[in-house]
């Protein structure tokens, strides 16, 4: 039992608290100049070799990236890409231990567009990310995010992933690498390093205003434009001969990312979208090899090496904390860290350990996953299920408003009214020929074609569809495989009962 009057003055023990002023931990010689965490109080030395080594081991224990592939390096020209972009260019300098085996690119999306920047100041900014890649000598592309809307249908269409290879064959392809092409082959090739961006049309700006304008909420229009520029970076690494994709999420916005997209309703999809790799493209796999670095961690390297970053306005900017979803989730995240230092390393440990439950794609037409993020869609569920119970929910609250004469957007079907439903057979504008011509009936396209979404749609995207105005404004590409895929599943559904189950081949 605890006493008044008892002295625990000689048995309390004080902690020391961490400061630049005590040794590094590692070298044991010299003070310590950046304290990252309790207990890991480091020289500059010290700090620099250990932030180098977390990259390469990175790359080193997942043995996605084989040697003499073409990386393209996603760079937004924050801190944190543009800390990936100085490790790859550590990692091909001539005094390496050990070079990087890959040859990289850099590709920057120009969003001013569809934050309204003037451009004289997207200029600006496009100077001064070009100063910055021309001194690292490597290849780089300036695309502006307008170019979302001349895409083709198959940037939403999941391409033949390469064959799966042996876990030897990496080992193989680097003694390959070393025999053949060694470390001299890694120069940058000169005449590729100047990619003059294209011209943008201010009509094009305009269209593209609009679509990020016809989303209600913020909410949504953050969640659009991250698909929007996720097609465009896919688009880009396709078009130049890119095999990975690298982007530069740190660990703390990783662990915001992923309580974000638990809010979304995106459950299904966080493996993917907070893990290592991301495969849901086939040909283009996505990595994030700046995963294990918090943003301190970042902002201090940056700060004692002097690595260049340029700050650029975004959806977000000026923006109070309660203004969407992915905001205030941040704002508690970073609020959090700042009184519980292992919150982000927490959630961030909690991601690792996450894989994705659903099916996979075995359908030819790849109809079983998202028109929008590509993922396998999370809609195909029992009815005793959350997702079914949400929707007789809104079909109930629905029901409720409408016998009360309250006017309400109704979520059903979306019609679009596109200038592709004129009228023509779908064989002439390039899609499949759907036999109805042929048999005496009219095309389907001589009918004004109404588009189901909703069932094209994993959930979240079923959300952010729902918060537009209009779909109206949706590229064009996103529309036409809207219809291809709808048109297929209406000839699958008319020849179903002359169609073979998987079972069935058995039996005769």
């Amino acid at each position: 039992m605890c006493q008044v009057d008892e002295e625990y003055h000689d048995q309390l023990e004080r902690t020391d608290v961490p400061s630049a002023s005590q040794k590094c931990v590692k070298c044991k010689e010299v003070s310590a100049a950046v304290v990252i965490r309790a207990g890991d109080a480091y020289c500059r030395g010290c700090f620099k070799e250990y932030f180098i080594h977390k990259f390469r081991a990175m790359l080193g224990k997942n043995r996605i990236i084989f040697p003499g592939e073409k990386v393209l390096l996603a760079v937004s020209g924050g801190p944190s890409s543009c800390s990936m972009l100085s490790q790859v260019q550590e990692g091909l300098s001539q005094k390496a231990h050990k070079k990087l085996r890959f040859f990289p690119g850099i590709v920057y999306i120009d969003e001013g567009g569809a934050v309204g920047q003037p451009t004289e100041e997207r200029q600006r900014t496009v100077s001064e990310l070009e100063m910055v890649f021309k001194a690292t000598g490597f290849p780089f592309h300036i695309v502006p995010l307008e170019q979302v809307l001349d895409l083709p249908g198959s940037v939403v269409v999941t391409a033949l992933p390469p064959s799966q290879q042996p876990p030897s064959a990496y080992k193989a392809a680097v003694d390959r690498f070393n025999q053949i092409c060694g470390s001299d082959c890694l120069a940058p090739p000169e005449q590729q390093q100047k990619k003059s961006p294209p011209d943008v049309h201010e009509s094009h700006t305009q269209l593209l205003q609009q679509l990020i304008g016809s989303a209600k909420t913020l909410t949504a229009r953050e969640d659009l434009l991250n698909t929007l520029r996720q097609h465009l970076l896919v688009h880009t690494a396709r078009t130049e001969g890119y095999s990975k994709l690298m982007l530069g999420d740190s660990c703390t916005r990783l662990a915001i990312k992923l309580l974000t997209s638990i809010s979304l309703g995106r459950g299904a999809q966080l493996a993917q979208d907070t893990g290592f790799s991301d495969s849901r493209y086939g040909d283009i796999i996505s990595v994030r090899p700046m995963r294990d670095y918090s943003a301190k961690e970042i902002a201090h390297y940056n700060r004692m090496f002097n690595v260049p970053s340029v700050v650029i306005p975004s959806l977000e900017t000026k923006t109070s904390e309660k203004a969407s979803i992915q905001r205030l989730t941040e704002s508690f995240v970073t609020k959090l860290q700042t009184d519980f230092p292992s919150t982000v390393s927490t959630i961030y440990r909690t991601s690792e350990k996450l894989q994705t439950a659903c099916r996979s794609s075995s359908t030819d037409d790849h109809s079983d996953r998202c028109l929008l993020c590509l993922c396998v869609l999370d809609t195909a569920v029992e009815k005793a299920s959350a997702f079914q119970a949400t929707l007789i929910s809104e079909q109930l609250s629905q029901t409720l408003s409408l016998g009360s004469g309250s006017p309400r957007q109704n979520s059903g079907p979306v019609k679009p009214t596109s200038a592709a439903s004129a009228v023509q057979c779908c064989s002439l504008s390039g899609g499949e020929d759907c036999g109805r011509a042929t048999s005496g009936g009219s095309c389907c396209s001589s009918a004004k074609e109404t588009i189901d979404l909703k069932s094209l749609l994993c959930y979240s995207c079923q959300l952010t569809i729902r918060d537009m105005s209009s779909v109206d404004h949706l590229p064009q590409y996103i529309m036409s495989e809207a219809k291809r895929r709808q048109r297929r599943s209406q000839m699958r559904d008319e020849i179903s009962e002359f169609l073979l189950n998987d079972g069935d081949e058995g039996n005769d």
